[in-house]
Protein backbone atom coordinates (compact mmCIF):
# COMPACT_ATOMS: atom_id res chain seq x y z
CA UNK A 1 0.00 0.00 0.00
CA UNK A 2 1.02 3.29 -0.45
CA UNK A 3 0.39 5.85 2.63
CA UNK A 4 0.70 10.16 2.50
CA UNK A 5 2.01 11.58 5.94
CA UNK A 6 1.12 15.16 5.88
CA UNK A 7 2.14 16.86 8.80
CA UNK A 8 0.73 20.61 9.42
CA UNK A 9 1.63 21.09 13.01
CA UNK A 10 3.02 24.45 12.75
CA UNK A 11 1.57 27.49 13.73
CA UNK A 12 3.08 30.18 11.04
CA UNK A 13 4.49 32.35 12.95
CA UNK A 14 7.47 33.44 10.69
CA UNK A 15 3.61 34.94 8.86
CA UNK A 16 2.63 36.70 11.17
CA UNK A 17 -1.07 35.75 11.26
CA UNK A 18 -3.13 36.33 14.20
CA UNK A 19 -6.33 34.39 13.76
CA UNK A 20 -5.11 30.88 12.11
CA UNK A 21 -1.90 28.86 11.76
CA UNK A 22 -0.71 29.20 8.25
CA UNK A 23 -1.75 25.69 7.08
CA UNK A 24 -5.68 27.45 6.87
CA UNK A 25 -5.16 30.47 5.32
CA UNK A 26 -7.11 30.27 2.12
CA UNK A 27 -7.50 31.01 -1.95
CA UNK A 28 -9.99 31.32 -3.66
CA UNK A 29 -12.27 30.06 -0.64
CA UNK A 30 -10.00 27.04 -0.08
CA UNK A 31 -7.37 26.33 2.44
CA UNK A 32 -3.89 26.09 1.75
CA UNK A 33 -3.76 22.41 3.44
CA UNK A 34 -7.10 21.41 1.25
CA UNK A 35 -4.86 22.17 -1.84
CA UNK A 36 -1.98 19.99 -0.87
CA UNK A 37 -4.22 17.26 0.71
CA UNK A 38 -6.17 16.89 -2.88
CA UNK A 39 -3.32 16.09 -4.59
CA UNK A 40 -3.01 12.99 -2.67
CA UNK A 41 -6.88 12.52 -2.29
CA UNK A 42 -6.69 12.63 -6.59
CA UNK A 43 -4.21 10.21 -6.93
CA UNK A 44 -4.94 6.63 -7.77
CA UNK A 45 -1.74 5.07 -6.17
CA UNK A 46 -2.27 6.81 -3.21
CA UNK A 47 -4.49 4.39 -1.08
CA UNK A 48 -4.90 6.40 2.59
CA UNK A 49 -3.79 9.98 3.85
CA UNK A 50 -2.57 10.62 7.40
CA UNK A 51 -2.59 14.56 8.51
CA UNK A 52 -0.59 15.97 11.87
CA UNK A 53 -2.35 18.73 12.87
CA UNK A 54 -2.32 21.54 15.47
CA UNK A 55 -3.83 19.75 18.47
CA UNK A 56 -6.43 22.81 18.71
CA UNK A 57 -7.38 22.70 15.25
CA UNK A 58 -8.03 19.07 14.98
CA UNK A 59 -11.99 19.37 15.09
CA UNK A 60 -11.80 22.76 12.60
CA UNK A 61 -9.68 20.63 10.24
CA UNK A 62 -12.05 17.48 9.73
CA UNK A 63 -15.19 20.16 9.51
CA UNK A 64 -12.74 20.84 6.00
CA UNK A 65 -11.79 17.71 5.32
CA UNK A 66 -16.21 16.80 4.84
CA UNK A 67 -16.82 20.16 3.31
CA UNK A 68 -14.29 19.54 0.50
CA UNK A 69 -15.23 15.63 0.23
CA UNK A 70 -12.01 14.10 1.14
CA UNK A 71 -12.50 10.75 1.49
CA UNK A 72 -8.70 9.21 1.85
CA UNK A 73 -7.91 10.82 5.27
CA UNK A 74 -8.41 7.90 7.72
CA UNK A 75 -7.03 10.05 10.40
CA UNK A 76 -6.34 13.47 11.96
CA UNK A 77 -3.72 13.35 14.77
CA UNK A 78 -2.16 15.43 17.19
CA UNK A 79 1.54 16.86 16.44
CA UNK A 80 4.08 17.12 18.57
CA UNK A 81 6.64 19.67 20.42
CA UNK A 82 8.69 19.34 17.01
CA UNK A 83 8.52 18.51 13.11
CA UNK A 84 10.29 15.32 14.28
CA UNK A 85 8.18 14.40 16.67
CA UNK A 86 5.07 15.11 14.88
CA UNK A 87 6.11 13.17 12.03
CA UNK A 88 7.13 9.85 13.83
CA UNK A 89 3.68 10.00 15.57
CA UNK A 90 2.15 9.77 11.98
CA UNK A 91 4.90 7.04 10.94
CA UNK A 92 3.56 5.55 14.10
CA UNK A 93 0.04 5.63 13.91
CA UNK A 94 0.20 4.41 9.66
CA UNK A 95 2.33 1.05 10.80
CA UNK A 96 0.41 0.34 13.95
CA UNK A 97 -3.35 0.94 12.56
CA UNK A 98 -3.07 0.83 8.72
CA UNK A 99 0.30 -1.06 7.67
CA UNK A 100 -0.12 -4.89 5.97
CA UNK A 101 3.22 -4.90 5.46
CA UNK A 102 5.75 -2.41 6.59
CA UNK A 103 8.82 -3.64 4.67
CA UNK A 104 7.11 -3.24 1.47
CA UNK A 105 4.54 -0.72 2.10
CA UNK A 106 5.40 3.45 0.99
CA UNK A 107 5.04 6.31 3.01
CA UNK A 108 5.07 9.59 1.32
CA UNK A 109 6.37 12.33 3.36
CA UNK A 110 4.80 15.93 2.74
CA UNK A 111 4.13 19.44 4.46
CA UNK A 112 1.05 20.76 4.53
CA UNK A 113 1.79 23.82 3.32
CA UNK A 114 3.60 22.74 0.17
CA UNK A 115 0.92 22.80 -2.51
CA UNK A 116 2.18 23.52 -5.65
CA UNK A 117 3.04 19.91 -6.33
CA UNK A 118 1.13 17.25 -8.78
CA UNK A 119 0.12 14.24 -10.07
CA UNK A 120 3.42 13.74 -11.96
CA UNK A 121 5.53 14.06 -9.06
CA UNK A 122 3.72 11.46 -6.70
CA UNK A 123 3.80 9.37 -9.08
CA UNK A 124 7.55 9.75 -10.02
CA UNK A 125 8.21 9.49 -6.27
CA UNK A 126 6.51 5.90 -6.19
CA UNK A 127 8.01 4.72 -8.92
CA UNK A 128 11.35 5.59 -7.40
CA UNK A 129 10.47 4.38 -3.70
CA UNK A 130 9.32 1.12 -5.18
CA UNK A 131 12.44 0.44 -7.11
CA UNK A 132 14.88 1.79 -4.69
CA UNK A 133 13.76 1.92 -1.15
CA UNK A 134 13.14 5.62 -0.82
CA UNK A 135 12.73 8.92 -3.47
CA UNK A 136 13.67 12.59 -2.20
CA UNK A 137 12.55 15.29 -4.11
CA UNK A 138 14.89 17.47 -5.19
CA UNK A 139 14.93 21.29 -7.40
CA UNK A 140 18.44 22.68 -8.37
CA UNK A 141 20.43 26.25 -6.44
CA UNK A 142 19.44 28.86 -8.66
CA UNK A 143 21.35 31.10 -6.55
CA UNK A 144 24.92 31.86 -5.70
CA UNK A 145 25.78 29.26 -2.66
CA UNK A 146 28.32 30.50 0.25
CA UNK A 147 30.37 29.11 3.09
CA UNK A 148 30.84 31.48 6.31
CA UNK A 149 32.67 31.20 9.37
CA UNK A 150 31.39 32.04 12.93
CA UNK A 151 31.78 35.93 12.05
CA UNK A 152 29.82 35.96 8.70
CA UNK A 153 32.84 36.10 6.88
CA UNK A 154 32.60 34.58 3.30
CA UNK A 155 35.23 31.46 3.80
CA UNK A 156 34.28 29.55 0.69
CA UNK A 157 31.96 29.47 -2.41
CA UNK A 158 30.45 26.28 -3.44
CA UNK A 159 29.55 25.03 -6.91
CA UNK A 160 25.45 25.31 -7.07
CA UNK A 161 25.68 23.10 -10.54
CA UNK A 162 26.48 20.24 -7.48
CA UNK A 163 23.89 21.53 -5.31
CA UNK A 164 20.19 20.70 -4.73
CA UNK A 165 17.86 22.13 -2.51
CA UNK A 166 15.66 18.75 -0.70
CA UNK A 167 12.10 18.98 -1.04
CA UNK A 168 8.96 17.18 -0.52
CA UNK A 169 6.80 14.51 -0.93
CA UNK A 170 10.06 12.83 0.70
CA UNK A 171 9.08 8.58 0.38
CA UNK A 172 10.35 5.37 1.99
CA UNK A 173 9.59 2.32 3.35
CA UNK A 174 7.50 2.68 5.81
CA UNK A 175 9.73 0.45 8.20
CA UNK A 176 12.98 1.58 7.53
CA UNK A 177 11.87 5.50 8.35
CA UNK A 178 9.90 3.87 11.31
CA UNK A 179 13.12 2.24 12.24
CA UNK A 180 15.32 5.34 11.54
CA UNK A 181 13.00 7.48 14.06
CA UNK A 182 12.83 5.23 16.57
CA UNK A 183 16.52 5.43 16.70
CA UNK A 184 17.00 8.65 17.11
CA UNK A 185 14.10 9.16 19.51
CA UNK A 186 16.50 6.43 21.41
CA UNK A 187 19.59 8.51 20.90
CA UNK A 188 18.18 11.77 20.92
CA UNK A 189 18.86 13.30 18.11
CA UNK A 190 17.71 15.62 15.87
CA UNK A 191 17.29 15.61 11.95
CA UNK A 192 16.43 18.55 9.95
CA UNK A 193 14.31 16.53 7.90
CA UNK A 194 13.40 12.64 7.25
CA UNK A 195 15.86 12.84 4.25
CA UNK A 196 18.85 14.07 6.46
CA UNK A 197 17.69 11.33 9.05
CA UNK A 198 17.99 8.78 6.68
CA UNK A 199 21.33 9.29 5.54
CA UNK A 200 22.68 9.86 8.82
CA UNK A 201 21.84 6.06 9.67
CA UNK A 202 23.49 4.73 6.33
CA UNK A 203 20.81 4.94 3.91
CA UNK A 204 21.64 5.39 -0.03
CA UNK A 205 19.24 8.42 -0.94
CA UNK A 206 18.14 8.00 -4.64
CA UNK A 207 16.64 11.66 -6.04
CA UNK A 208 13.42 12.34 -7.79
CA UNK A 209 13.20 16.11 -9.74
CA UNK A 210 11.33 19.20 -9.42
CA UNK A 211 10.89 22.57 -10.78
CA UNK A 212 11.43 25.46 -8.67
CA UNK A 213 7.97 26.53 -7.75
CA UNK A 214 7.53 23.45 -5.75
CA UNK A 215 7.60 26.27 -3.04
CA UNK A 216 6.59 25.77 1.37
CA UNK A 217 4.36 28.31 1.93
CA UNK A 218 6.11 29.85 5.35
CA UNK A 219 6.34 33.84 5.04
CA UNK A 220 3.65 36.27 3.54
CA UNK A 221 5.99 36.39 0.09
CA UNK A 222 5.60 32.51 -0.40
CA UNK A 223 1.75 32.89 -0.29
CA UNK A 224 1.37 35.57 -2.88
CA UNK A 225 3.98 33.71 -5.24
CA UNK A 226 1.55 30.53 -4.59
CA UNK A 227 -1.47 32.82 -4.81
CA UNK A 228 0.43 34.15 -8.53
CA UNK A 229 1.32 30.91 -9.64
CA UNK A 230 -2.37 29.79 -9.10
CA UNK A 231 -3.51 32.44 -11.01
CA UNK A 232 -1.20 31.82 -13.81
CA UNK A 233 -2.19 28.09 -14.08
CA UNK A 234 -5.72 29.24 -14.39
CA UNK A 235 -5.42 31.90 -16.89
CA UNK A 236 -3.48 28.97 -19.08
CA UNK A 237 -6.21 26.89 -18.97
CA UNK A 238 -9.10 29.71 -19.72
CA UNK A 239 -6.81 31.46 -22.76
CA UNK A 240 -5.08 28.41 -23.87
CA UNK A 241 -1.56 30.33 -23.12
Amino acid sequence: MNFTLIFAGGTGTRMHTRTKPKQFLELNGKPIIIHTIEHFENHPDVDKIVVVCVKEWIEYLNELLEKFRIKKVAAVIPGGKTGQESIFSGLIYIDENLSRNRERDLVLVHDGVRPLIGEALISRNIECASANGNAITISPVIETVIRVNDKDEIIDTIDREKCRNAKAPQTFRLGDIVDCHKKAREQEKAFIDCATMMAGYGYRLYTVPCGTENIKITTPADFYIFRAICEARENSQIWGI
